[in-house]
Formats: C-alpha cells, sequence, structure tokens
C-alpha cells in the first residue's frame, strides 16, 4: 500500500511540474523567464539580446518607418527590422517619442511565434523629458543641490508615471558617475563630486522609478550608469581612458553603485564609455562579472552604451575587428547591445561554433525575460494608452519646489533680497530662453516653460523692466550689443546678468555643455565676460545669474558683482523660482554638490583632497578653491553649536549631537553636514570626507537638535592590506553647513 501510495504522489507532483506554464501569473517572474527559455530556439533568445533605436529617428523621405529604420552609417545594413521583430530577433527599442509608435512595435512583436514584448526604454535623465509635454525637472546637479533625497523619490515616482503612460518602461538613469573633473561636459547630468552625495541621491531616484520592492507592476525599470570612473577622463574629454589604483575605486567610484544594487535593488546597469586600467569596461570580465555579480550581488541585467561594443575595436583598439567585438563583450558579461546591426548573426554563430557556452545566452535572455514579466509586459504587450499626465499640476509644482530648493547663493553684498527697484535691466543669452531645460531635453511649448526674464516680469509687476536677450544665442554676443548693453544698463537701478553655458542638444543654439562637450577652459563661453564687465562699468548694482552645467571660474564676478546666483539648470519652473529667491518669496537654500575652482589650471579641485596636495603653493596665483564644496548662502543667518558626541550603546561609536538655531530675520532651509577626519592612516586619507547630512528647515527664531549616528561604515578605508577595516587612532567629527574650515565646528573620536 505505501508502494503504491508513493508511486501515487511521485506521478501527481509530476503531473504538477509538468502542468507549469510560463503564461500562469501566479508563478514569479523569475520562474516564468527560465520555463519560456525551454520554449525558445537560440535565435529568439540571443534576439532578446538586441536592442535598436526607434523608428522616428528615421529623416523625413527615406522610406518606410519599418525599413532602413536608421540612416546613419552603422546601421545602413539594416534592410527590414520589421521583419526582425517578426521572427523575434529584437528585444527591446529606444527612444520611442510617441505613444502611437510604442505600441505600433509592440504590435509588431505580437506577430512573433512566441508574441514576446519588446522592453522599449528612453534617457528619461530628469523627467521624462525628451517627449514634449512632459515635466522637465530641474537637472541631476541642481536636485544635488538640494541634498535632499526624498524628493529625489518623489521624482522618479512621477517620472515613471508619464514614462509608463506613453508605453516606456525602462529608463537610463540614474547616472551615478562622480564627477571629478568640471571640464567633463557632463557634470550636470550627476550628482556631484562626493561618493556619499551620489550614492544617497541615486540610491532614493531609483526607489522612486522602480518602488521600494522593486514593484515593476506599476513602476519602470531604471538602470545604473556608467560602470564606471568615467567622471574623471584624461584632459576631461568623454570616454577617456581611466587609470585608477584600487583604493580609489572603492572609495570614490563604487560606492553609488553598491547602494543601488544592495539598498535600491537596480534591475539594470549600464557600462562605461571608458576604459579603466588599460581594459574597455564593455569588455572587462573583471568589472562586469568577478566584480559586478560576484561581489556585489547584481541580479538583473547590463546594458551596453550606444554602440560602444563596436568600440571595442574603432576606438579602444582593444578588438581586432567588430565581429571579435561583439563575442568578447558577451564572454565579459555584457547581455544587451544597444542600436545597430551585425550583433545577432556574430553571437549566433559564436554559440553554434562552441565558443560561446549557450547557458551564457541564456543567463543574458532569462533576465530580460525576467525584467519583462516582472513589469507586467506579457498581460498587456500593447498597453491601452490614456490621457497622458503634463508637466504641469502636482508634477508641475514638484519641479516648482526641486528649483526653489536647489538654487545656490554664492555672494551677497545685501542687495538681495530686491526691494522694490523701480528699473530692472535684465540682460544675457540664457535670460529668456530654453536653456534653462539643460540637457536630455526637448524643446517645449512656450507655455511650459518659465524663463527668467518672464519669472521677472511676473514677480515684480509695478517695475519698468528692460531686456537684452540675444535670441538666446551665447555666439550672439559681440562688440556692439555689448555696447548697446552698457547703455542700456546706465538706464537701470538694478542689473540682472544672466551668462553661462548652452546644454540644450536639440538646439541650434550653440552647444558648449552636456554629453561630448567638454572644454578645455572653465571660463564663461563667447564674450560673456565682456558683457558681464560692461554691465558692471555702469556703476549700478549687478546681480549675476549662473545658469550652466558645470562648475565655471568666476573669480572676477566674485569679487566685482553685488550678488551671485548659480542656478544650474532648473527646468521648466526654473524661472519663477529664480524670481522668487530674488524678490525674496523664497529663501535659497541649495548647497554646491562639487567645489568651484578658481581657473582650470586648479583641476582637480575637490573638496576631500590630500594633506599633501597644498603643502606647495601656485607662485602666481591663490591656492584653493573659489566656492567650496556643501557651501550655499541664505537670506537668514543659522547658527550651530559645538558638536557632542554622546556614548555609545552596544558596539556603536557614539551619537554626534548639534544644536541649530535660526537667528532669522527669514524662515528657511539649512544642511547640516558631517565630516570625519582621519589623520594618520595605513594608507594617507583625505582632509576630511562627507559621512551624512540631514536637510532641515526652521521658523525665525526656531532651533532643533540634528543628530548622527557614527557606524562603522564612516569610519572604514580601504587600507594598505587591501581590505577594509576601522583602523585605530582619533577621528575629527566636523560639523557645520559647508566642507570650508571656517564653517565647521569639532570634536575627537578616538578608536583603540
Amino acid at each position: 500500500m505505501k508502494r503504491i501510495l508513493f508511486a501515487l504522489g511521485l506521478t501527481a507532483l509530476m503531473v504538477s511540474c509538468a502542468r507549469k506554464d510560463w503564461k500562469d501569473t501566479s508563478l514569479p517572474a523569475s520562474e516564468r523567464a527560465s520555463l519560456l527559455l525551454k520554449e525558445m530556439t537560440l535565435e529568439e533568445k540571443v534576439g532578446q539580446m538586441c536592442q535598436y533605436v526607434a523608428p522616428c529617428y528615421v529623416p523625413p523621405g527615406q522610406g518606410s518607418p519599418y525599413k532602413n529604420i536608421d540612416a546613419t552609417d552603422e546601421n545602413l545594413g539594416n534592410k527590414d527590422l520589421a521583419d526582425k521583430i517578426r521572427r523575434g530577433e529584437v528585444g527591446s527599442f529606444l527612444h520611442c517619442l510617441t505613444p502611437k509608435e510604442a505600441t505600433a512595435l509592440q504590435e509588431l512583436a505580437q506577430e512573433s511565434r512566441l508574441k514576446v514584448p519588446l522592453l522599449i526604454g528612453i534617457d528619461a535623465i530628469h523627467g521624462n523629458a525628451l517627449i514634449e509635454g512632459c515635466t522637465v525637472y530641474p537637472t541631476n546637479i541642481n536636485l544635488a543641490s538640494t541634498f535632499n533625497p526624498e524628493l529625489l523619490e518623489t521624482i522618479g515616482a512621477e517620472t515613471a508615471a508619464e514614462m509608463r503612460q506613453r508605453g516606456l518602461y525602462w529608463t537610463f538613469g540614474p547616472n551615478l558617475d562622480v564627477a571629478r573633473d568640471p571640464r567633463w561636459g557632463r557634470m550636470g547630468e550627476t550628482f556631484g563630486e562626493d561618493a556619499l552625495l551620489v550614492s544617497e541621491m541615486g540610491k532614493h531616484e531609483i526607489w522612486g522609478l522602480q518602488g521600494r520592492d522593486r514593484d515593476l507592476s506599476t513602476h519602470v525599470l531604471a538602470c545604473a550608469k556608467h560602470l564606471i570612473a568615467g567622471g574623471e577622463p584624461f584632459g576631461g574629454l568623454n570616454a577617456a581612458p581611466m587609470d585608477v589604483s584600487e583604493g580609489k575605486l572603492r572609495e570614490i567610484y563604487l560606492p553609488p553603485f553598491i547602494a543601488a544594487i544592495k539598498e535600491a535593488g537596480v534591475g539594470t546597469v549600464m557600462a562605461a564609455h571608458n576604459e579603466v586600467n588599460g581594459i574597455p569596461c564593455h569588455g572587462n570580465k573583471w568589472l562586469l562579472q568577478d566584480l559586478l555579480r560576484d561581489e556585489m550581488g547584481f541580479d538583473g541585467f547590463v546594458v551596453s552604451d550606444w554602440m560602444d561594443i563596436e568600440r571595442l575595436h574603432s576606438m579602444h583598439h582593444w578588438a581586432p575587428d567588430s565581429t571579435e567585438a561583439f563575442v568578447r563583450s558577451v564572454e565579459a558579461g555584457i547581455d544587451m547591445h544597444m542600436q545597430g546591426d551585425n550583433y545577432f548573426e556574430a553571437v549566433v554563430a559564436a554559440v553554434n561554433s562552441g565558443r560561446i557556452p549557450e547557458k551564457r545566452i541564456d543567463q543574458a535572455a532569462g533576465k530580460i525575460l525576467e525584467m519583462k514579466f516582472a513589469l507586467g509586459l506579457f498581460e498587456n504587450p500593447v498597453p491601452e494608452i490614456k490621457t497622458v499626465i503634463e508637466g504641469v499640476g502636482d508634477h508641475g509644482k514638484t519641479a516648482l519646489e526641486a528649483a526653489r530648493q536647489g538654487l545656490v547663493l554664492l555672494k551677497n553684498d545685501g542687495i538681495l533680497p530686491l526691494s522694490s527697484p523701480r528699473r530692472l535691466f535684465v540682460v544675457g543669452p540664457n535670460a529668456d530662453s530654453q536653456t534653462i531645460l539643460g540637457d536630455w531635453a526637448v524643446p517645449q511649448s512656450d507655455s511650459a516653460v518659465v524663463t527668467v526674464a518672464e519669472g521677472i516680469r511676473d514677480a515684480f509687476p509695478s517695475a519698468s523692466i528692460d531686456t537684452l536677450c540675444f535670441g538666446g544665442k551665447i555666439s550672439n554676443v559681440d562688440a556692439r550689443t555689448i555696447a548697446v548693453a552698457r547703455h542700456k544698463a546706465s538706464a537701470a537701478d538694478v542689473c540682472i546678468v544672466v551668462v553661462g553655458e548652452n546644454s540644450q542638444r536639440y538646439s541650434a543654439f550653440g552647444r558648449t555643455c552636456g554629453e561630448n562637450c567638454d572644454r578645455d577652459n572653465l571660463d564663461l563661453p563667447g564674450m560673456q565676460q565682456q558683457l558681464l564687465e560692461a554691465v558692471c562699468a555702469s556703476g549700478k548694482p549687478v546681480v549675476m545669474i549662473l545658469m550652466t552645467g558645470r562648475a565655471n571660474s568666476i573669480e572676477w564676478a566674485k569679487d566685482n558683482v553685488s550678488a551671485i546666483l548659480n542656478v544650474w539648470e532648473p527646468g521648466q519652473a526654473g524661472g519663477q523660482a529664480i524670481a522668487e529667491v530674488l524678490a525674496g518669496q523664497v529663501n535659497p537654500s541649495g548647497k554646491l554638490p562639487v567645489t568651484m575652482p578658481r581657473s582650470v589650471g586648479q583641476v582637480q579641485n575637490v573638496y576631500n583632497y590630500k594633506h599633501s596636495q597644498y603643502s606647495r603653493q601656485f607662485a602666481t596665483s591663490v591656492s584653493g578653491c573659489l566656492f567650496p564644496f556643501g557651501y550655499g548662502l541664505s537670506y537668514s543667518k543659522f547658527s550651530f553649536s559645538e558638536p557632542v558626541l554622546e556614548a555609545a550603546e552596544g558596539d556603536g561609536y557614539g551619537t554626534v549631537s548639534i544644536e541649530v538655531r535660526n537667528d532669522g530675520p527669514y524662515d528657511g532651509g539649512e544642511v547640516v553636514q558631517l565630516y570625519i577626519s582621519q589623520e594618520y592612516a595605513s594608507v594617507t586619507r583625505p582632509v576630511k570626507e562627507l559621512k551624512a547630512f540631514k536637510r532641515i528647515f526652521l521658523k525665525n527664531g526656531e532651533s532643533t537638535t540634528v543628530k548622527f549616528e557614527v557606524t562603522t561604515d564612516m569610519l572604514k578605508c580601504f587600507g594598505a592590506g587591501g581590505k577594509w577595516s576601522v583602523e585605530p587612532g582619533e577621528y575629527t567629527l566636523l560639523t557645520g553647513n559647508s566642507s570650508a574650515d571656517e564653517d565647521l565646528k569639532s570634536t575627537t573620536l578616538t578608536v583603540k
């Protein structure tokens, strides 16, 4: 009888297992992906690893949107992408700019044998700003200036909602590069120069995009990029090589990715353009397998950057041809190829020849399928696109609040806030232009964007306002127009000069900043410096509005203008936020997430330098930065008590307490910062490192106590033995509202 029952039970179990179907929505996404893989041909699996740019990129008049999909040289071999989709040889698209296009592509995928949906992605870097009508939030460097990670989570969630309503399910962000060279044009796309700040902002954005528990059924897939160390390229040039010690890699560049993977559960990672220590990132097995997957525990898939696998041959001269580059990238750990032909054929051939084991293809395709199941794409492959969310309403309010918190007041001799000026002169190429949107944003409807000039008109309705905006082009600033500006300035009570850079990739206004817009100096481009000097020569008070995507050298301005407001690129509501600060309706509270150098000759100029860096001084100029990391003025005066180190409970190192008081005369926000300095160790240490921060808001006369727990992670370093440890010795705990020594007070912790 027992044998009969056992046999019946075994039979029932086998029947139960046999009945498992990848279409069963009750199964976990990973299990459904495994089951589907068993039904797929090799070609269908490799197809999941292939991504193409959307048909909208075809120039008008160059054929059907599904033939000759891209007229660029690298894609001329692609004669019928529609048939590829129908055969299941395409797994993903990027940059579909209309719901109609996303729907059409998904309908094509439903004609394939297994009806596997496409994963459609876009660069939603600061909002889904590549699509007209979506909310354009401030750029990442602005958002970092808020020192408000929770705000990033809100923006991430709102971005996810706007993406899903347009048939988009994957964003190539956040950018977790640690920007250590302002010559590099992508500084504005990052969260700054400090590993902790980048980690916190990036982690919260991922939580917003994906959901706290990676609930992709109602969110979108995030992508941590670029792995790794691209923010300090040789010469400041994007994609230039990087040689870096393991200690610096682990202490500066890896922490944001560790936070993204271990804390936020990011679903995808993008490899970097550059090489690290002689091995291109797209072919670096130690980076993509040993470190990323084995050590850090990454469980998603890795996508290439735009055609960077081909550049293993053409740019890095590391692979003898593109076919070999394709194969090496798969062997190293790249799971999806972004854009272009010939990859599919090369990978299929490498598997058939035995060079790439099919289990490696299963690993890559399986993770891609798992994310598609988790996103709910199999159940709703052709989503019903309802009325889409526009960049107004609650999302617009978030964009405005982010802009307010991200404005950094660098200088104020008392002129701000402006007190009922009768005559204002607003001048500069960025005064009335959509350069306020920054990089990774298409031109938006004029009604959706508040420029600086428009914001000032609204904030000062009784003032007479004259303007000279140069058509929004830096190149239009010339000797003749500068003379006109000086004449107009002499008739004003206050002059507001809006200068800086232009990161707009989709305009003909002359980009000077942004991706692949690197510079060999940090001065104001064109003749903007001459414009500023001419307006100052009028003898009237000058407020400088610096609109830029990088840290500029503005030493002359610091010495000669009345006030400097660094607004970065504050997004669609930026003009309103700027005007509110000028009028005193908003008290500025932003802090610099990067150090501002006096000149390009001082690069590298970061706050967490080594003790020996300034043991010698420059012979003919001032050493040290122009404005330090973490710095930003307020219309209020905040006083900080001496930090008190309270005894630890258990195995901790104690708690630092600081009393902060708003001594007025305005209500306002402040960012309390904790730095730690270890003077002696087995390896030389930075003079100080940011270890914690907290944004607070205090009314005039109000005070509060801020506490930071001192943890092991704050004290450990990657020592001479190549291991993390807390070394014995004295640690100085510094608290205040910037990284400058004069803004910090200290206490000492001894570790035995």
